[in-house]
């Protein structure tokens, strides 16, 4: 498939569809002549990506552009173009909420109402705890 000219603006814009946060700007008090973005992944690892500055419609040679999408980026050139162009997001492999999941305010009153410990909660089905909880509401215990 045959891609738009990768550029700084595009670059910029594929960031903030994803929602990546300004660190740094050439403006910005550092000294730097870039623009900076850091991406949080729910692995824990942080992506930073540098955009030169000015962020305009220069284009980007193959090589800085195979660098930027592979090392900095972290995506696929279609999943970029799907960002950029459609505002489809690139799947960043984030965890899918379990049906079964405690609600917060649940694990919350079990651990500093009834004083379980974090582990046993953890361990804990939905009605395992909605039981708990229960039993010491009407036993006290």
């Amino acid at each position: 498939m045959t891609w738009p000219q990768p550029t700084r603006e595009r670059h910029d814009q594929f960031c903030r569809v994803e929602d990546w946060e300004r660190v740094r700007d050439a403006r910005g008090r550092t000294g730097t002549h870039h623009v900076t973005y850091e991406l949080g992944l729910f692995d824990g690892r942080i992506l930073r990506t540098r955009i030169s500055h000015p962020v305009n419609r220069t284009a980007y040679g193959g090589g800085i552009w195979g660098h930027i999408i592979r090392d900095q980026l972290e995506v696929a050139e279609g999943e970029f173009w799907a960002c950029v162009l459609d505002g489809e997001l690139p799947d960043r492999g984030s965890p899918e909420p379990s049906s079964e999941a405690l609600p917060a305010d649940l694990v919350h009153l079990l651990i500093n109402r009834v004083g379980l410990a974090e582990n046993l909660v953890a361990k804990m089905d939905k009605n395992e705890a909605v039981v708990r909880l229960q039993r010491y509401w009407t036993d006290g215990e």
